[in-house]
């Protein structure tokens, strides 16, 4: 049974100043959208430059814009792994082009209206129940702490407190993640809302 669902958009496009449909991408892998980024609510922009050349291969690739340096080297280093179909150099098909690549890192596009009700009334033993077979450390990973983190990022009651102050709601939601599972077990019947920091229970 699947325990954690995690959704996650990175969208990116390529613009070339070429003849129509030149070059071809072959392989351009995603870049990794890491765990720890995921957990800390990180989302953000990257705009990434490079040269493709008629070899397929990728060089000078480089940041032209990055909302969070760690976004920015996920995204270089997937751009570095990029080919496109060799092609035939003429004098309408340089031997090399300038490429520019958008990317966009997105979480929580998947989550529910009312996600503040259901978090409100969801019974501790829900959460215990479900991670019963999971490790102590993979409990802030659960489909719980996951919602909590969204709304904490996309709720009405956040919209104007700025962005550090709700990645620090969430840096303490992940610290006290176990305690508050821990707290769960040895009260199945209460609330999950009841045991979170009280400064993150006032915004349900």
């Amino acid at each position: 049974m699947q325990w954690f669902a995690l959704v996650v958009s990175v969208v990116f496009s390529t613009m070339v100043w070429a003849s129509e449909g030149f070059p071809i991408a072959q392989k351009n892998p995603r870049p990794v959208y890491s765990k720890v980024l995921v957990r800390a609510g990180i989302t953000g922009n990257v705009v990434v430059a490079f040269t493709a050349h008629s070899d397929g291969s990728v060089s000078k690739v480089r940041v032209r814009q990055s909302d969070h340096p760690e976004l920015a080297l996920a995204s270089t280093d997937a751009v570095r792994q990029w080919r496109y179909q060799p092609w035939s150099v003429s004098d309408d098909t340089p031997a090399e082009v300038e490429v520019v690549a958008p990317m966009a890192f997105r979480l929580y596009s998947d989550l529910p209206e009312g996600l503040n009700e259901w978090l409100k009334t969801v019974k501790c033993r829900e959460i215990t129940e479900s991670l019963r077979d999971i490790a102590d450390y993979a409990w802030v990973d659960s489909d719980v702490f996951y919602k909590t983190r969204g709304y904490l990022l996309g709720a009405d009651s956040t919209a104007h407190m700025p962005n550090e102050q709700r990645l620090d709601l969430i840096s303490k939601l992940n610290r006290r993640a176990p305690d508050i599972v821990r707290e769960c077990r040895n009260s199945p019947i209460s609330k999950f809302s009841r045991h979170l920091p009280a400064d993150i229970r006032k915004l349900l």
